[in-house]
């Protein structure tokens, strides 16, 4: 019903758009709620009905608290040590890591919602083998008449309904969804992209002695290493043995050969660097690596004693010297060049894993975001998480260089690597190889260790070598949580400097590392991990020696584990040796001579010492209690410490720690050390850093460590950030007792919490979800945050973990519990929030001062009055069970967002999604642990409701004040207002819902008094409701199940009632329950309030997304109760649908203001057209309900409504698929109303109501004047109901209801509507190709009955028709099934078969015949996707496919045309116009048949100008085809304008082809049709076409390039019906043979393998001697081949390149058999190949029909050189702008002095002597005659080139014309000596003259000919 206010609100307003009023509408204020507990007690306890107390009933707790426990990857959680005990920070940062996680659990919607996916149509999906017909479609022919067919299909369509009706709609708009809310990711250990790198082999040319393997990543763009180092040895069991003495046992860990990296930051540069170590032996490293680079195993015999010399060599250093290394090779790789490669090999088939990249991405959410500038650098290109496993090999090891060790020299050797992509001269380098197998990591392999060496599931079952996980150290910061305890730390000694030092002993030199636990030699602690084939842990390790060298560089990593309690004892111990390499001849002792000590403390100020250091070295002995101080700074002692190079520091190293207990970040540090202060157990003056704070001070230093918390580094901050707000969440809740005083730290800590939320918020390197939430924040809220004193909830949670007993703070002293009662009571009085004071506030928000002060004054449960009563009473006056003396977390966290000030206050609003969340979850926790059995008013006091009240208020106000002052943060508005509501969503769940409904209202109402545009309001109003609407009990909180008790007489009728005649008061009643009552609104509150926004929504005239906006919330809501479990009865559905029985009434008055015109730019998918989308929603009602609302029934509607009465059923289709309504379908607007109306009587049911309502029309028909555009209009639906995505189901019906139309009115429909009927065949064709049995046996019998029904008028149409379908079909459809196609044309057969009523017509074999050539249009067209990478193979194909519709000119037409856009795709623009030649001329030959007009062309003959293949199209002769009837050439082609359509597409693709004097011809045919319809524009432009093509011509001359032609012949059976085919290929112009043979060798490499063999040579090919198995391709390059006559006529380029048929090529041969010889013995033989058409043609490639051959003699071969050459020469000499290096490259081929096989060569050895054999006379007397010329010409060029050098030339001129005289006399006796016989007078007939039998060229042709 629509209130007069609000009509009169929408015409005063003054632009569209533009709502500014200061209030809305009275209607569209909020109600006041109905006291919901209240209610249901009263209705429930009354027992009034059965049902309502089985509906009405909710659960007893929505929201569960779920402890779940951690999945942990390894066997085991990582856990310090036992029997340690630890300090409290460690204590917390493992129970954080392992105890599990607290999830507060509530089943929602979106949960529910992920049923819309399953699809509720069953599809046979059973694929039989053979042709055997499908099963037919029961009575398809029994029916008598059509009252019997209807009532069938009618029955049919009753029949299995699905339930479920909203199942069948697309799903709503994702973008509206706001009520998903996302889960976040649970907390895991952060991993980058993982590879497993498998060491196979490790190889050098001879094999002596063990090696040893260290693998690292490096990343040279960042410098640094970015992985820790991988040991491993694939050493023999004869060489571990040499080692013995020195392993004392093999833990199973070590014996690993494969690792797992992790790649955070993929990037270009990272190279796996593999290091090689040996034994220590004597001598430098080049001396010991010299064998290696000599010697070869495979010269065993030369070899075999040095190598055994040398085996037993270092057996003897292994056995003395084995616990000591040296550096001796190695070799790198860049690993991201093999994965990018591996990546870009992988087969197409792998796309789906290909698709996981962006998910491997998002899945490491807080790694920089992509938009950050760091991430532009990263991801280079390559696939880390699916690219093929690839094998490295590396052939060449570095050699290891002993004065270049260090990492820097590392990063140096990588660069010019990759500067200059392989090794420079001054690298040595080693032959041997490593190979490495490379593969992506999905999931954990089996027997995989982590870095701590825990086992990881899955556990092999085996005892098989274990794979590695290696730490990654990322190359940037990563902003992930830790989640497991990790303790490391690794040592890097850098370098020593002995310089100085003027003792011989310290040359080689190794480190002995420990790590202490005291001074004494026993306190070594085994805590160092070793390395391959030895012990898992080790005491201490040496570093590599370099030998003879006083201040060695070392590449040493020692990684260890840290005990978990450290002390001031526990340090590191340095031990420097001198190692004796050769044993002297009296010493029998170790090879070790102590040099000195050095240390390094592990605490400095209880702070882990990491960094750069510089250690002086003390030499003879440790001074005593040394590990107590610094060795820098060691107490002066008696005896003094000897110290080298005076105390100064000469020892560099480095120390890294990778620890999740050890902040490393001094503000974190400092917090965590003050909070744990106040847990007892230490003593004050307590030390932090170098200052000490005494007891007095703490609770100062504690605040400013607070505060500074925030200042922190990010990524430590990330790192500890769940501890940190865990440490922070106990401040607020608990006050501190320090030094005997109470201190309330719960300000400053929130204060802290809200400054984090903020910098984590601000960030740009961490991500954000959709609603703007942090990603960490919220991961943390749902997976970790529990109350600061929950440790009860963990003994009764329903995990069952029983905690450790100890409390998570206890005060000093552990004071009695009476005592800590009432220090918290005293606390809470003197909050240091002190809500007593008035706090400051901002002078703009006044509104806020409002709702505080209203607070303080008026309202009885204010502050004070609430501290009093706590302290007075010690029960709640709420009735709560719990003592009032406990402060409880949610109180004190909602009284701090209410106090609190400044930005704090406007950071904790503006992130009030955190601070929600935070309540709800601690509420939660609070009523699981205390309140389970409470009711729900009396769970939380009242103080606290005060404070929820403000807070919602406030929040509501900042939205408004954002709205209408910051226009710019909207999206923020839109985030907050979201979160407000999730917030009261979470606490329909846990508080009173009559107080949340209250605050509904609030923030509804106090929405509307803002000045917002009115659009802006309901969207966000909307967003608001459409979130607490998808609640899990939004129907018993809309009390769905209790009617209104009495409807309410309207005070005005609504537009329905007027319409109906007469209303009886029952009527009234009826309709009373259409309309939206204050009643209504305030028992279904929230269905209430949606509905009025709709309606408001929907009177926006000019607002299409609003109203889109309204009409997705509602649907989805419909669609969540459709799909809703409990929603499955009758009973309760009829309840349900009453709740939206005002939908009606809303619609049917806003039928005039609905906006159908949202554009898609505005919208994206525009979903709009409520009125024709909301009424499919409404379940189904009453009938005569319905008609009442109908006005009157359909039978009496307009006349001409009935024809457009199937255009709204189309656009309701079209509605229903989320397509946009075309505005052209909706006309008159009264029609319109009424028929939607009446369509409320019909389309109850999307699908079969549409074939109802459709049936319903056609039988109307009879009485309507208007039946062929009715029929017309019910096809165009059914049509396009075939195109849409419909079930099964509803196909059968849309089938049913095809061929009821066919039967009844098949001769209107195949006469009048020949367009539509083409549509039709081709749907129901495509149908018939469906892999689904069901859909396939409907679209075969509908097919069926169109060509039975249309047999008897027009069966030569529907077979057109239909043929034309396929060829589109297969040329087009992506979704074409071959095999069913062919099975459903076998269908079709049985059909024709098995009609009885037929069999004495010839139906049958017409059909019979059609589908014969269905069928072998399909064969070709299967072939021709089996070759959609061979183009040629494809061309040919379509070309066999066109000349078999020869018959069917439309068909041939479209064939043709499908081709010229194959070959336009391709670039082959003259092919590509030659398609369209020919397709004119078969327009023309039908053309000139039809019309008989001068100007037209006479058929094909025309076009033979153009190219003589044209003649092709000559048509068939007149009685087989006319064109005028069988709808042949019916096309729009077929016509003149087609025609010269065609011919100008032509003329612009040969302009781009190049071929201009082409264009010219096709104008000629154009002409002359312009000039007859006097078309003078088209003439203009077509002279100017003209003009530019004839200034083409003249200015690109010589420059235009033609084709390139290929001869290319196919052997073997593998090719099919290729093989022993030969075709000249035409290839574009500046084609190389290799680029021809590349292309087709990869091509038919990826068919056949290995087993394509490409024949090199020209020869001809012997059968005999090829492989059966194997697949031969020769490709020879020939030219095109004209006679002399020709050649008259062929004068420009363009001629020598157009209409060529004849090509030729040349073979050199001896006879032999060698290709080539000496000039008397050189032979060539000619081969002139013919081609079936001319080129260029419609293909690029013409098959070879004829081929002829010709030898000729070495002295033949001698002419035709000296021919070329002389013209050569002629025409550099003659040209118009002569170029001297041509010139001079010509003549120094010719008068040069050492030319080989040069001119004069040739003269002595064929002009020599007279030969003996008379039938060479003549050859002789010509090749003399050419070297006549030839010399002429060599002078003519020599004076040329006299002209053309430059001064510093003359020399050259000079040695030039002395060749050219030196030349000309030595040929001089040979030119001027005659063979007489040859001048003899002619006799009448010659003797028959032959060159080895052959004649010239002309003569031999005549012959053959």
């Amino acid at each position: 019903m629509k209130n007069p206010a609000v009509l009169q609100f929408l015409t005063q307003t003054s632009a569209p758009g533009t709502y500014l009023l200061p209030y809305p509408p009275q209607s569209y204020d909020a109600v006041e709620p109905l006291d919901l507990e209240e209610f249901l007690m009263s209705q429930l306890q009354s027992g009034d009905s059965a049902l309502m107390q089985e509906l009405g009933d909710f659960p007893d707790d929505d929201l569960e608290v779920e402890l779940v426990e951690k999945e942990c990857r390894t066997v085991r959680h990582s856990v310090p040590e036992e029997g340690v005990e630890l300090d409290s920070h460690v204590r917390d940062c493992v129970q954080s890591y392992t105890q599990p996680w607290l999830m507060v659990k509530s089943p929602s919607l979106a949960v529910l919602s992920d049923d819309s996916s399953r699809t509720l149509t069953s599809s046979d999906f059973d694929l039989r083998s053979g042709l055997t017909p499908d099963p037919r479609v029961e009575g398809l022919l029994h029916f008598s008449n059509h009252d019997d067919l209807d009532r069938f299909n009618q029955e049919a369509r009753q029949g299995n309904r699905h339930p479920e009706l909203f199942a069948l709609y697309p799903p709503a708009d994702e973008d509206d969804a706001v009520e998903i809310r996302p889960i976040p990711d649970c907390p895991k250990e952060h991993m980058g992209d993982r590879i497993i790198i498998r060491c196979q082999a490790i190889k050098f040319e001879i094999d002596i002695e063990p090696l040893f393997a260290t693998l690292a990543l490096y990343d040279l763009r960042e410098k640094k290493k970015i992985s820790e180092n991988f040991y491993c040895d694939l050493n023999s069991d004869q060489f571990k043995g040499f080692l013995k003495p020195h392993t004392p046992q093999t833990d199973h860990s070590t014996l690993s050969r494969a690792a797992i990296f992790s790649i955070t930051y993929p990037s270009p540069d990272i190279y796996l660097v593999i290091k090689i170590e040996k034994v220590l032996q004597q001598g430098e490293i080049s001396d010991c690596a010299e064998p290696y680079m000599v010697m070869k195993e495979t010269d065993s015999a030369k070899n075999k004693e040095k190598l055994e010399k040398l085996r037993n060599q270092s057996e003897m250093f292994c056995q003395r010297l084995g616990r000591y290394r040296m550096p001796f090779a190695w070799a790198t790789v860049n690993i991201m060049n093999v994965i990018s490669t591996a990546t870009l090999d992988r087969d197409t088939t792998d796309s789906d894993s290909l698709n996981g990249k962006s998910s491997s991405l998002e899945k490491r959410g807080q790694l920089p975001r992509r938009n950050s500038e760091r991430f532009g650098t990263m991801e280079d290109q390559c696939n880390m998480s699916a690219f093929k496993p690839a094998t490295i090999t590396i052939s060449t090891f570095c050699k290891q260089e002993g004065d270049r060790l260090s990492d820097e020299d590392l990063f140096k050797f990588l660069a010019d690597i990759k500067k200059f992509s392989s090794l420079q001269r001054r690298i040595k380098t080693i032959p041997g190889t490593i190979r490495l197998d490379v593969t992506p990591v999905h999931d954990n392999p089996v027997a995989c260790l982590s870095t701590e060496l825990i086992p990881v599931k899955p556990l092999a079952e085996k005892n098989v070598r274990p794979v590695k996980e290696v730490l990654e150290f990322p190359s940037s910061e990563v902003y992930v949580p830790h989640s497991t305890y990790r303790n490391l730390l690794y040592i890097y000694p850098q370098r020593l400097n002995f310089v100085n030092r003027l003792t011989s002993g310290g040359r080689n030199i190794t480190i002995k590392i420990q790590f202490m636990s005291g001074e004494d030699p026993s306190c070594v602690m085994p805590v160092i991990f070793g390395k391959s084939n030895g012990p898992e842990f080790v005491q201490e390790v040496y570093t590599p020696v370099t030998y003879h060298n006083k201040s060695p560089d070392f590449y040493e990593e020692v990684k260890m584990v840290l005990p978990a309690r450290l002390t001031e004892r526990h340090h590191l111990l340095f031990t420097f040796y001198h190692i004796s390499c050769q044993q002297k001849q009296n010493q029998t002792g170790a090879s070790e001579t102590l040099i000195g000590y050095s240390w390094l403390p592990i605490l400095s100020t209880d702070r882990l010492q990491t960094g750069q250091y510089c250690l002086p070295i003390a030499l003879d002995r440790l001074p005593v209690n040394y590990s107590l101080h610094s060795p820098e700074r060691i107490t002066p002692q008696v005896p003094p410490v000897k110290w080298m190079e005076s105390h100064k520091g000469v020892f560099n190293l480095e120390i890294q720690a990778v620890s999740s207990v050890h902040t490393q970040d001094n503000h974190l540090e400092r917090f965590f050390t003050l909070c744990h202060a106040l847990e007892g157990g230490v003593t004050f003056p307590l030390r932090v850093r170098e200052e000490k704070i005494p007891e007095n001070k703490l609770e100062h230093e504690l605040k400013l460590s607070i505060i500074s918390l925030s200042s922190s580094r990010l990524e430590p901050l990330v790192l500890y950030l769940h501890l940190v707000l865990d440490k922070l969440f106990t401040l607020i809740m608990q006050p501190m007792v320090i030094a005997g005083q109470t201190a309330n730290l719960a300000q400053i800590a929130f204060e802290s919490v809200v400054s984090i939320v903020n910098s984590l918020h601000n960030s740009q390197e961490l991500a954000r979800d959709q609603q703007g939430r942090n990603g960490l924040l919220a991961t943390y809220l749902y997976w970790v945050f529990r109350l600061p004193d929950s440790n009860e909830l963990l003994n009764t949670g329903p995990g069952g973990v029983v905690p450790s007993t100890e409390g998570r703070y206890s005060t000093m002293g552990r004071a009695s519990a009476t005592t800590v009662g009432t220090m918290l009571l005293q606390s809470r009085l003197r909050s240091s929030s002190n809500p007593d004071i008035p706090a400051p506030h901002s002078a703009e928000d006044t509104e806020v001062k409002n709702i505080l002060s209203a607070k303080g004054q008026n309202n009885p449960g204010s502050r004070m009055s609430t501290y009093v009563d706590v302290s007075s009473h010690p029960q709640s006056s709420t009735g709560g069970t719990r003592p009032s003396n406990r402060k409880q977390f949610h109180e004190e966290l909602a009284l701090q967002i209410v106090v609190s000030t400044g930005v704090c206050r406007e950071n904790a609003y503006k992130y009030a999604w955190f601070f929600f969340e935070l309540l709800v979850k601690s509420m939660a926790q609070h009523v699981s642990l205390e309140k389970q059995d409470v009711p729900r008013r009396s769970r939380f006091s009242d103080r606290f409701k005060d404070d929820v009240t403000t807070i919602v208020s406030v929040v509501t106000a900042e939205i408004g004040t954002i709205l209408v002052k910051q226009q710019k943060e909207l999206e923020q508005a839109e985030k907050v207002n979201i979160s407000l509501a999730f917030f009261l969503y979470d606490l329909l769940s846990l508080m009173d819902r009559g107080f949340v409904f209250i605050l509904v209202k609030n923030y509804c109402n106090q929405m509307s008094t803002k000045t917002v545009s009115m659009p802006t309001l309901i969207s966000m109003r909307l967003e608001f409701l459409r979130i607490l609407c998808s609640h899990e009990h939004y129907l018993n909180l809309s009390l769905y199940f209790s009617s209104p008790a009495s409807a309410p007489v309207s005070p005005c009728p609504s537009i329905s009632s007027q319409s109906s005649s007469s209303c009886s008061f029952q009527e009234q009643r009826i309709l009373g329950l259409f309309e939206l009552s204050q009643e209504f609104k305030q028992q279904h509150y929230l269905a209430g309030l949606l509905l009025t926004e709709l309606s408001a929504a929907l009177d926006m005239e000019s607002e299409g997304l609003v109203q889109k906006k309204a009409i997705n919330a509602t649907y989805s809501l419909l669609c969540a109760h459709d799909l809703d479990q409990r929603c499955t009865r009758p009973d309760v559905r009829a309840k349900v649908a009453t709740l939206y029985l005002p939908l009606v009434g809303i619609i049917i008055d806003s039928i005039n203001y609905l906006d159908f015109t949202v554009s898609e730019a505005r919208g994206g998918k525009s979903k709009t057209g409520g009125s024709d989308e909301d009424p499919d929603n409404i379940p189904p009602i009453n009938q005569s309900i319905a008609m009442a609302i109908a006005g009157n029934p359909f039978n009496t509607l307009a006349r001409n409504a009935l024809a457009s009465m199937a255009s709204v059923v189309r656009l309701s289709l079209l509605l229903l698929r989320g397509v946009r309504a075309p505005l052209e379908h909706l006309s008159q607007k009264e029609n319109q109303t009424r028929m939607r109306q009446a369509e409320e009587h019909f389309w109850t049911f999307p699908g079969r109501s549409g074939c109802a309502l459709l049936l319903s029309i056609h039988s109307a028909v009879p009485l309507a004047d208007c039946k062929e555009s009715v029929v017309g209009g019910v096809l165009r639906v059914l049509l396009h109901c075939l195109t849409c995505n419909q079930s099964t189901t509803f196909l059968s019906h849309c089938f049913s209801t095809l061929r009821a139309l066919v039967v009844k009115f098949g001769d209107l429909l195949f006469e009048e509507e020949a367009e539509q009927c083409a549509d039709l065949c081709q749907k129901v064709l495509q149908h018939c190709s469906s892999p689904v049995d069901g859909n396939r046996s409907q679209a075969c019998a509908t097919l069926y009955l169109i060509m039975r029904y249309s047999f008897s008028s027009n069966f030569s149409r529907v077979k057109m028709q239909v043929t034309m379908s396929l060829a589109s079909l297969v040329g087009k459809s992506s979704d074409f099934h071959e095999e069913y196609l062919r099975r459903s044309l076998r269908t079709i057969l049985a059909y024709a078969e098995e009609d009885t009523e037929m069999q004495n017509t010839p139906l049958p074999s017409q059909v019979d015949e059609l589908l014969r050539n269905l069928n072998s249009i399909l064969s070709d067209t299967v072939k021709m996707r089996e070759f959609q990478e061979d183009p040629e193979m494809l061309m040919d194909l379509m070309y066999r496919i066109a000349k078999g519709y020869q018959t069917s000119p439309d068909l041939r037409l479209t064939w043709l045309q499908n081709m010229a856009e194959k070959h336009k795709n391709r670039k082959c623009f003259t092919e590509s116009a030659m398609c369209l030649v020919h397709a004119a001329a078969l327009v023309a030959e039908y053309l000139s048949m039809l019309e008989d007009h001068k100007y037209l062309p006479v058929g094909s003959v025309t076009f033979q100008n153009i190219s003589p293949n044209v003649l092709e199209e000559s048509a068939v002769s007149d009685d087989i085809l006319s064109p005028d009837e069988d709808g042949v050439c019916s096309g729009q082609y077929f016509t003149t304008s087609g025609l010269v359509g065609l011919l100008k597409q032509a003329a612009e693709l040969f302009s781009n082809g190049g071929l201009y004097e082409t264009v010219n011809e096709v104008y000629k045919i154009i002409m002359p049709v312009l000039e007859a319809h006097r078309d003078f524009r088209e003439l203009v432009s077509t002279h100017e076409k003209l003009q530019r093509a004839f200034d083409n011509i003249i200015q690109k001359g010589h420059k235009r390039m033609f084709g390139t032609y290929f001869r290319v012949g196919f052997y073997g059976a593998k090719f099919g019906d290729l093989d022993e085919q030969e075709f000249v290929y035409k290839e574009p112009g500046i084609t190389h043979l290799p680029e021809i043979s590349h292309r087709l060798e990869n091509f038919y490499s990826q068919c056949f393998g290995d087993a394509l063999e490409m024949i090199k040579d020209s020869k001809d090919i012997d059968r005999s001697k090829l492989d059966a198995n194997k697949a031969y391709i020769q490709i020879t390059y020939v030219e095109p081949f004209f006679d002399d006559y020709e050649m008259k006529d062929r004068l420009t380029n363009f001629e020598k390149n157009f209409n060529l048929r004849r090509f030729m090529y040349t073979t050199p041969f001896t006879k032999a058999g060698r290709p080539r010889g000496e000039l008397n013995e050189q032979y060539k033989r000619k081969t002139i190949l013919t081609t079936m058409h001319t080129f260029p043609y419609i293909k690029t490639r013409i098959n070879v029909i004829q081929k002829e051959e010709f030898d000729l003699t070495p002295i033949e071969v001698a002419i035709e050189d000296m021919q070329k050459k002389t013209r050569e020469l002629a025409v550099a000499t003659h040209r118009e702008q002569p170029d001297a290096k041509m010139l001079q490259m010509l003549l120094q081929g010719s008068v040069g002095a050492t030319v080989n096989q040069g001119p004069l060569e040739v003269a002595q050895v064929f002009l020599n002597e007279i030969p003996a054999d008379p039938k060479l006379f003549r050859h002789h007397n010509k090749l003399r005659l050419c070297f006549k010329e030839f010399i002429m010409r060599c002078g003519e060029a020599v004076e040329k080139n006299k002209h053309l050098i430059t001064l510093d030339q003359k020399e050259y001129q000079q040695e030039l014309k002395k060749n050219y005289n030196r030349l000309r006399e030595n040929l001089r006796p040979m030119l001027e000596r005659k063979i007489p016989e040859l001048y003899k007078p002619i006799k009448p007939r010659l003797g028959n003259r032959d060159s080895v039998k052959r004649l010239s060229f002309r003569r031999a042709l005549e012959e053959n000919s």
